[in-house]
């Protein structure tokens, strides 16, 4: 595996659906940089083991909790004001764009949590992105499906 996490992020959002799909699972609770480190690990052939996503998870949550949700929830506040105030508009992009350099450090981070792991050893990238994106309704399997395959695309 060649590409770092954040480079495979990005390529892998890019790809047909997989930006709506991202979208539709966040906006259900999933934390889509677990996910994209999940279809990273999957697509590398890392084994998929419970332990590991645990390990994933607990590195997640308080960054995630502490400075993405917050970042996010204050930029979605300010969506229809920044369509009536002119000055609001540039400050709400800012901070668009500090909630995506706080994903990159995420995704950097479960990069590191995940150095050491073998790569090459198994096909388990559905078993990955059904434990990062949890659920069995239809929204997350289609959603799960649409990562699947663009992943498998790599």
């Amino acid at each position: 595996m060649s590409d770092d996490v954040w480079s495979y992020a990005l390529k892998l959002y890019a790809r047909p659906g997989v930006e709506p799909a991202c979208l539709s699972l966040q906006e259900s609770g999933v934390d889509v940089c677990l996910l994209l480190a999940s279809a990273w690990l999957g697509d590398a052939g890392v084994a998929f083991e419970p332990a590991r996503m645990s390990v994933l998870e607990s590195a997640a949550r308080d960054w995630r909790e502490e400075v993405i949700v917050p970042l996010r929830s204050l930029r979605q506040r300010w969506r229809e004001p920044a369509r009536q105030d002119a000055a609001l508009a540039p400050l709400r992009e800012r901070l668009k764009q500090l909630e995506l350099e706080a994903e990159k450090v995420l995704l950097e981070r479960l990069e590191d949590v995940a150095k050491d792991w073998p790569r090459g050893e198994a096909e388990d990238l559905s078993r990955w992105l059904d434990a990062a994106a949890g659920g069995a309704d239809s929204l997350r399997r289609d959603a799960r499906e649409t990562l699947r395959i663009a992943a498998s695309l790599s």
